[in-house]
């Protein structure tokens, strides 16, 4: 970070940690996914939760049905420092960035026309008792839940609505549906896929492979994790524990059956606090391990405008997507700063919900509006983002954040400037770092030549994002409803720490 006298902004952060010995837990949901018992849906989410476990070493169960997952890391976990806010984010983008690389293989004559979106919560659980409940809990809803939908959907099939379907099974009870089912449907309810009414597990277990023979023949065998996926009709049950060894050995065994489960107990576990009223929130997002992503993907150093752009246009679509609540935004590199306005009440002000649902339709619309700016370049492996959100109280100190992030362009741009163009003069990037180490930018950038002032904007100033306010009312001519337009997003790369772009646009701000 460029050190600044707005720096003063980063004591408004306020830590997260998930404290020892509570047990993490990432709990995913889909906003929007209909006909959950769709075999297809339930295969790629499987298959996403899959990529979770390969991808981090630290979660090693999972668990989901329908439209949810939940991951479970190992008790002595150090993910991210344990730093709910990253955690989650995390976790969610990068399920997010899988769903929508592995969309064509489930369906591959479906297009998806919107970016999908995941929202979340971290849930710490005390103990291995709490854990056990927790999946209990989640497994009688996966039951309840798929009845309900089963019902449901072959209702809406048959003609009725989905009010009219859900008014008429109202109040059924697990018998009662049943009998629906099969009264009227002719499906035996027991004899469904288990997929549908157990979920599924995704683990990590021990299996022997043969790694190579000796010379008489011989097999020299060794053991390795392999991740494997498997329905079981209880899961929070001793006999299911007590086969997966790295279940016992990364988060502990259970020490007796348990049958119920009061949600209410579960649900106190949650860790879900809401962010203070009346206040600015900033959820910052920043691309994660970009440094190595950019070099694989071959992005021009040190700034390739293509990826700016991209980086661009996922902005304006959260704007867009989030449009009563987040009234600006200010990006540089792969970060990027939302600010959602004082009054605004989005997901009940929950921190979790929040920052995961932004870093979630932030980064589905970078993975589905790549080959926009990369059409000649695959994307190579699923990009990431983490996030959080951060309070500020008034629109001084936050324009001071805004400032501190439009300083540490400057002083980024200035050094990566000089940093490449060293590179390109045959020094190793090593020799770079040792050059600059220590020294003044600007005189740096006068002996190398770089005319510093001619380089594009939008790599010396960032990209401001907001809304073109609209003072004129539309009127619907059927109706004669009137309506405030919502304005088009307007991307623009102008000094954001004097006072002239604010005056300009009072709007942008106002309380």
């Amino acid at each position: 970070m460029a050190n600044s006298k707005y720096e003063y902004v980063k004591c408004f952060e306020v830590e997260d940690e998930v404290m020892f010995p509570n047990i993490i837990l990432v709990w995913i949901n889909a906003c929007s996914l209909h006909k959950p018992y769709d075999l297809n849906a339930l295969k790629l989410m499987n298959s996403c939760a899959v990529e979770i476990l390969e991808e981090y070493a630290d979660v090693v169960l999972a668990y989901g049905f329908s439209n949810e997952y939940t991951f479970v890391l190992k008790k002595t976990s150090k993910f991210y420092e344990r730093r709910a806010s990253k955690v989650l984010s995390i976790i969610t983008s990068f399920f997010s960035s899988v769903f929508l690389r592995k969309w064509g293989e489930f369906f591959p004559h479906k297009e998806l026309q919107s970016p999908p979106s995941f929202h979340g919560r971290v849930i710490p659980c005390a103990s291995i008792e709490a854990l056990q409940a927790y999946l209990l809990w989640r497994q009688n809803i996966c039951h309840l839940s798929n009845q309900h939908e089963q019902c449901l959907w072959r209702l809406v099939e048959r003609g009725m609505n989905e009010k009219e379907a859900w008014d008429f099974i109202k109040g059924f009870d697990k018998s009662e549906l049943n009998n629906l089912l099969f009264d009227e449907f002719n499906v035996n309810y027991n004899t469904l896929e288990p997929i549908f009414r157990q979920g599924s597990c995704v683990l990590k277990t021990v299996v022997e492979d043969v790694v190579k023979y000796t010379d008489n023949g011989a097999p020299i065998k060794r053991h390795r994790r392999k991740i494997i996926t498997v329905h079981s009709k209880k899961i929070a049950g001793k006999r299911f524990w007590n086969e997966h060894t790295v279940l016992l050995k990364e988060l502990g065994g259970f020490i007796e059956e348990i049958n119920n489960v009061t949600p209410e107990y579960v649900r106190s576990f949650e860790f879900d606090s809401k962010l203070m009223p009346s206040t600015w929130i900033v959820v910052r997002i920043d691309g994660c391990h970009f440094h190595r992503f950019s070099e694989v993907h071959e992005f021009v150093k040190p700034n390739d405008d293509r990826a700016l752009n991209l980086m661009n246009l996922c902005a304006v679509a959260v704007l867009e997507k989030f449009w009563e609540d987040i009234v600006f935004a200010y990006g540089v590199s792969d970060e990027y700063s939302f600010i959602i306005k004082k009054t605004s009440n989005l997901y009940q002000r929950r921190a979790n919900k929040m920052v995961s649902a932004i870093v979630s339709f932030f980064t589905s619309t970078y993975v589905m509006r790549w080959n926009e700016f990369f059409p000649q370049r695959e994307l190579k492996y699923p990009p990431s983002f983490d996030g959080r959100a951060v309070c500020y109280p008034s629109t001084e100190i936050l324009r001071d954040y805004l400032s501190w992030r439009q300083v540490d362009c400057h002083i980024n741009n200035q050094y990566n400037s000089c940093f490449w163009k060293l590179v390109a003069s045959g020094k190793s990037k090593r020799e770079a770092q040792n050059s600059l180490k220590g020294g003044q930018l600007q005189k740096k950038i006068e002996e190398l030549a770089i005319d510093y002032n001619k380089l594009p904007v939008m790599f010396r100033q960032g990209s401001s994002v907001y809304r073109d306010k609209v003072d004129t009312v539309l009127t619907h001519e059927e109706n004669g409803n009137s309506f405030e337009s919502k304005g088009k997003v307007i991307v623009e790369h102008v000094d954001i720490i004097g006072p002239t772009f604010w005056l300009e646009h009072l709007n942008v701000l106002d309380e």
